[in-house]
């Protein structure tokens, strides 16, 4: 157990009384079965995958392995100019934001060679389709945090009550199991020195240079700075506030916190969170 953790997103139209397609996101842990994550969002971005992120390894720890597709959320990928369009790399989608988290926390990432290849994480898919979808339309539900209580009672079924298809057992019951036989890969999540806060892990990075007045820009917005050389970088770890639309920037020089600012995070343009 935590060998292998198979992490995807499936967009599907959940609840047709809504009429509007959501984004279900996943994390199961590939011996046990067992849904470690699951929630839905009306987008899909580099953020909701860190806050799923956030949520699998702070409460069950740290796998050895992601398991992925090649979407660009999860992998750069080169797109080349063409005839009818020039293709310009941002600087968020040129570093990969959520393999950095997994890069910081030494967990590996495998990339699936084909959609066939992630079969595992899409037969829940078809289960959970065939489930959430029926009870959201027996139940009336036309909202996505309706959707959600409806998701959460099927994941309960799934991981405490089902008897999984291809192991003959019930996920939470395989999942402990190998707890007990100390058959688990899973280490304890830590965050790394010399950083300080979950908000130094589960976010974005960025580079700056200090210009002459001792400060860092970010389109119209500019950060003064203290104790960091003119011409040096300094690298800028940003998490967001869903709930207050709000960004935690904290700025850290040679292995050291040397400032924090909060700002709105509409104003970090080119950021999508």
């Amino acid at each position: 157990m935590g060998e292998l953790l198979q992490h995807d997103t499936s967009y599907h139209l959940w609840s047709p009384l809504a009429q509007t397609k959501w984004y279900l996101i996943t994390t199961i842990d590939d011996h046990s079965r067992r849904i470690l994550y699951g929630d839905l969002w009306e987008k899909e971005t580099t953020w909701t995958h860190i806050l799923a992120q956030r949520t699998v390894l702070t409460q069950f720890g740290c796998p050895l392995t992601y398991y992925v597709d090649n979407h660009s959320i999860f992998r750069y990928v080169e797109r080349r100019d063409s005839i009818w369009k020039k293709f310009e790399t941002t600087e968020e989608q040129a570093v990969v934001q959520w393999k950095e988290v997994l890069k910081d926390l030494n967990i590996k990432v495998i990339y699936a060679l084909s959609p066939a290849a992630k079969g595992k994480v899409e037969r829940p898919y078809q289960w959970l389709q065939d489930h959430l979808v029926r009870t959201c339309v027996r139940e009336g539900i036309t909202t996505i945090d309706q959707a959600r209580q409806v998701l959460y009672e099927e994941l309960h079924q799934y991981n405490y009550k089902r008897v999984h298809s291809t192991t003959g057992e019930i996920p939470l019951l395989r999942y402990e199991k190998a707890i007990e036989e100390n058959r688990s890969l899973f280490r304890r999540f830590e965050i790394p020195r010399p950083y300080q806060t979950l908000d130094d892990i589960f976010c974005y990075r960025f580079k700056r240079t200090v210009d002459p007045y001792r400060k860092v820009s970010w389109n119209a917005l500019k950060f003064s700075l203290s104790g960091v050389p003119i011409r040096d970088e300094v690298e800028l770890r940003i998490s967001f506030n869903l709930k207050t639309r709000l960004a935690l920037i904290r700025f850290w020089y040679q292995d050291k916190l040397v400032g924090q600012q909060q700002v709105k995070a509409e104003d970090l343009k080119k950021v999508h969170f």
